[in-house]
Parts: structure tokens; C-alpha cells; sequence
């Protein structure tokens, strides 16, 4: 990646970080991470693992493309490299509205040199998909955990199957898009929305060899590799999983008593309904708001809530300032 555009990255993602920080109230901050104690340092390392995950997963989909039998011997992409990207492409991610206008780009920029555009765009397609497909996966499975260990009430007998009805309509989206690529179809859906058709649909006539050669790339992952596709599902969905750690660490703060299914549940909750506000930077408000309604349903104090949200956001801070100095200090490129 050319050096003007790793600078015009980390320099948007350091304004939108430092507005972010802004925001805090130092004083609350402080308090809260001294009573977490040890466990916020838990946070903190549980996550640098959680990218490992991430980025094994992007790794084996890179290592797989273009070859039927799942290895690229022509890919001279380091685990370890690839890591650098992931953790500031989330960065990038967190600090950006809409979340995939600043992550993915990078990922592409920084992956082009070593494996081709076209490559590094399938690639980084076939990762975020792989990504979101977990997610509707996760909120699916989540919907017979809390039948099996919550009581139901009003609300959930209407919200549980709504839940599940989106998120197998959204699987079986994803299924499709698996089987014959979604390049050439999202781009034609774009070429309809008003703010973006005049830019769009030059684009797709333009480049519709290069869009059908990506489709192709993503549909050989699922058809001619498919133990390489459900590996790269399961470590994406191991990740959600693990991911309740951190709620799990946060909480025997101040809840001892606090259990698993609970914490998966609540950041189910609170993921799906983060994810709604997806144009936010940070999404926030949308982390606090359903921290706050996941914990008061699972009758929970809002204090426990209000603690989970605010060491939550700390902690994307940092790692938010992590990939951005990544960023700045990568000096493989002149």
C-alpha cells in the first residue's frame, strides 16, 4: 500500500478515536477499571487471542482460493503480517459509520501487493461474509438456549421467533451467495440505490469480467473446498463464543454468581441490536443500550449493565488505538 493512503487511514482513524475519547468520563473510566482489577487485564489479552481466531480464519480462506486442493504455494502471506492487518481493519472498522467502509478497504490495499487484487478481494469478501454468517448463525443458536434456560415472558414469545425467522432467512441468504458468489448481485443491487447508481453501474460494466472472476472465487471456497469453508465458519463462530469471555470476566466483578448461558445471551442481545446501529461510529450507544437491556431481562441489576458497557468500551478503545499505531509504524512498504 502506497504511504499517502496508510496515512490518510491512520489519520482519519486517530481523529475518530480521539473524539471518541472525548466522550469518556475519565473519572468513571478509572474507577471502574481499578474494581475490575486483574480480570480487565483478562479482557485485554482474551481478545488478542479472539483476533488469532479472525485471522485464522481469514488465513486458510486466502490459502485456499484458486486452488482445488486448499493450498496457494504461490502465497507468501505471513500469519503474523495478516494479524497486523486484522487487528487495524477492525480498528479502522470501529471507527468508521457503517463499519465495513474502512476495515475492508485496507485489508485489500495491504493484501493486493502479495496476491493480486482480484485475490485480495475475494479473499477479503469471502472473510466478512464468513464473518456476518457467524453472527446469524450465533443469534440462531442462541434463540434455544435462552428457551432451555430462561422463563419466558410476553415479549420473548413475540421477539425469539422473529429472531429466528431473520436469521435463518439471512443463512439462507449467505448459502446462496456461497454457492454462486455475491459480487456481480451486490453490485447490481447498488446500481438501483439513488446515492450511489450513477457510480455503480459503470462500474459493473466496466469490470464485469473482473466481478464474475471473483464470484467464481468465492464459490469454489463452498463447492470445491468444503472442509476449508465449514473450517473457516467454525473458527468465526468459535470466536462468538469465546467472545462472551469478556462478559463473563466483567461480571464475576461484581456477580459471582453470574453463569455462562447468561453471558452468552446478553451478548447475543447486545450484538444484534449494535449491529441495527451500524452507521455509528463505535456503535455507539447501541453497546450501552442493549448491555442495559439484555442484563434488565435476564433479570440482571442496570448497575451490572452500565459496568459490562462502559470496561467494554475501554477495551475497544484500546485495541481501537492498538491497530491504529499498527497502522502508522508498518514501514514494509516505502
Amino acid at each position: 500500500m502506497k504511504k499517502k493512503y496508510q496515512n490518510g487511514f491512520f489519520i482519519f482513524g486517530l481523529i475518530v478515536l480521539i473524539v471518541m475519547v472525548t466522550q469518556l468520563d475519565f473519572h468513571e473510566v478509572w474507577a471502574g477499571v481499578r474494581h475490575a482489577g486483574y480480570w480487565f487485564l483478562a479482557v485485554i489479552a482474551l481478545w488478542g487471542v479472539l483476533y488469532m481466531l479472525n485471522t485464522a480464519s481469514w488465513y486458510i480462506i486466502i490459502n485456499s482460493i484458486g486452488n482445488e486442493h486448499g493450498v496457494c504455494r504461490k502465497c507468501k502471506v505471513g500469519f503474523w503480517w495478516l494479524y497486523k492487518i486484522t487487528v487495524s481493519a477492525f480498528a479502522l472498522n470501529y471507527a468508521t459509520p457503517g463499519g465495513l467502509m474502512g476495515g475492508e478497504p485496507y485489508r485489500i490495499m495491504s493484501l493486493s501487493p502479495k496476491i493480486g487484487g482480484q485475490k485480495a478481494s475475494s479473499s477479503v469478501i469471502l472473510f466478512v461474509m464468513t464473518h456476518i454468517y457467524s453472527h446469524f448463525w450465533f443469534w440462531l443458536l442462541s434463540v434455544p438456549l435462552y428457551l432451555f434456560t430462561q422463563k419466558m415472558t410476553p415479549i420473548t414469545y413475540i421477539l425469539l421467533p422473529i429472531i429466528a425467522a431473520v436469521a435463518l432467512l439471512a443463512i439462507w441468504f449467505f448459502q446462496r451467495g456461497y454457492r454462486k458468489g455475491i459480487a456481480v448481485t451486490g453490485m447490481k443491487l447498488l446500481s438501483h440505490f439513488p446515492m450511489v447508481k450513477k457510480w455503480a453501474q459503470p462500474y459493473v460494466e466496466r469490470n464485469k469480467d473482473k466481478l464474475a472472476e471473483v464470484d467464481a472465487q468465492i464459490a469454489a471456497l463452498h463447492n470445491q473446498n468444503p472442509r476449508t469453508f465449514v473450517a473457516a465458519v467454525l473458527l468465526e463462530l468459535g470466536c462468538r463464543l469465546f467472545s462472551t469471555l469478556e462478559i463473563y470476566f466483567i461480571l464475576l466483578v461484581i456477580m459471582p454468581e453470574v453463569t455462562i448461558p447468561q453471558c452468552v445471551l446478553i451478548y447475543a442481545f447486545t450484538t444484534l441490536f449494535a449491529n441495527m446501529l451500524f452507521f455509528m461510529p463505535l456503535q455507539l450507544g447501541g453497546r450501552e443500550g442493549g448491555f442495559l437491556m439484555s442484563t434488565e431481562g435476564l433479570s440482571l441489576s442496570a448497575q451490572a449493565g452500565i459496568f459490562v458497557a462502559l470496561l467494554v468500551r475501554v477495551r475497544e478503545l484500546i485495541w481501537t488505538a492498538v491497530g491504529l499505531a499498527l497502522i502508522k509504524f508498518d514501514k514494509r512498504e516505502k
